[in-house]
């Protein structure tokens, strides 16, 4: 009888969570790849690991319908050497060792898929990027590169492969809509720097579904852009926030003054300053069909 169970690293975060549910409800296994201490209240079967060494972890991977690796420390923080060495690091570091857990396996799962992001175009301007566009420069595009490249060297024969290019997730529980939306709360839900940045969004719903399918349809393998089809502008986004907040124009914050905040907080300015336009063409190729195709619609959703 074919394994149902399916294994996601690094899924204690609100996408993985989300995922997890969404697969739980289905009938569908789930055991959650997780650092020790990071396992409460976890929907699935916390299995502790540390992301870069083979350990007793690897022997549920065996027989497994899907790994889904979902691991990376987070890159809105303080870009520091030592932040941003440990921001490849862990990206890199993980996909090598589920790699290795996979060849050691004497039945592979049937699937391995790989969550990256549409930083791997670094700051792409006003140009469309889709699957077929070239990486980018800067450190996204850079981190994103390397990310991808250990997914083509760790491959194992006969297990299909999919890279999931995100978008921005936005999601009530977590990512950047919880602290955008209370900015546009307290009447400081301005565009940012220039505003015409743009921002390639997804909503947790289509995520998850995105997910679903690269994991249950065999006809998925290769990379994936998952954004929706209609990116916006900085500007245009921070709009549409507003209108379905019901909160009045805001006046906008200059690119000198995010940048002073991250000195002051340590956040990433580059995360508001900086964007990609992003089409999904080989999902839109392949029939998929998005629940939240407009951002209103699921800016409306989100705040109701």
């Amino acid at each position: 009888m074919p394994s149902n169970r399916i294994i996601i690293a690094g899924g204690s975060g609100f996408v993985g969570q989300a995922l997890a549910g969404s697969l739980l409800a289905a009938g569908y296994e789930v055991s959650i790849l997780t650092r020790p201490g990071a396992a409460r209240n976890l929907r699935g079967s916390a299995v502790s690991w540390d992301g870069a060494t083979v350990g007793d972890w690897a022997k549920t991977l065996d027989d497994a319908l899907a790994v889904v690796n979902l691991t990376g420390k987070g890159i809105n923080c303080r870009q520091t050497d030592a932040n941003q060495r440990e921001i490849v690091r862990s990206r890199v570091a993980s996909v090598e060792v589920l790699g290795e857990a996979i060849r050691r396996c004497n039945l592979p799962p049937q699937s391995f898929i790989q969550a990256t992001a549409v930083g791997f175009y670094g700051d792409s301007g006003d140009k469309v990027c889709d699957e077929s566009t070239p990486p980018g420069s800067g450190f996204l595009g850079d981190t994103c590169r390397q990310w991808e490249r250990a997914v083509a060297d760790s491959l194992t024969p006969g297990v299909r492969r999919a890279v999931i290019r995100l978008g921005v997730v936005l999601g009530r529980n977590g990512g950047a809509f919880p602290p955008l939306a209370s900015l546009a709360r307290w009447f400081l839900g301005g565009a940012v720097g220039s505003g015409r940045q743009y921002l390639s969004w997804l909503h947790l719903a289509d995520a998850v579904r995105i997910f679903v399918a690269a994991i249950t349809r065999d006809d998925m393998s290769g990379v994936y852009v998952a954004a929706s089809p209609n990116p916006v502008s900085n500007g245009d986004f921070m709009r549409e926030l507003r209108t379905a907040m019901h909160r009045p124009w805001s006046p906008p914050v200059p690119a000198l003054a995010v940048h002073f905040a991250s000195l002051l907080t340590g956040i990433n300015a580059d995360l508001a300053l900086i964007g990609q336009r992003c089409q999904p063409q080989r999902l839109l190729e392949q029939g998929f069909a998005f629940e939240f195709p407009e951002l209103g619609a699921a800016l409306r959703e989100l705040v109701g």
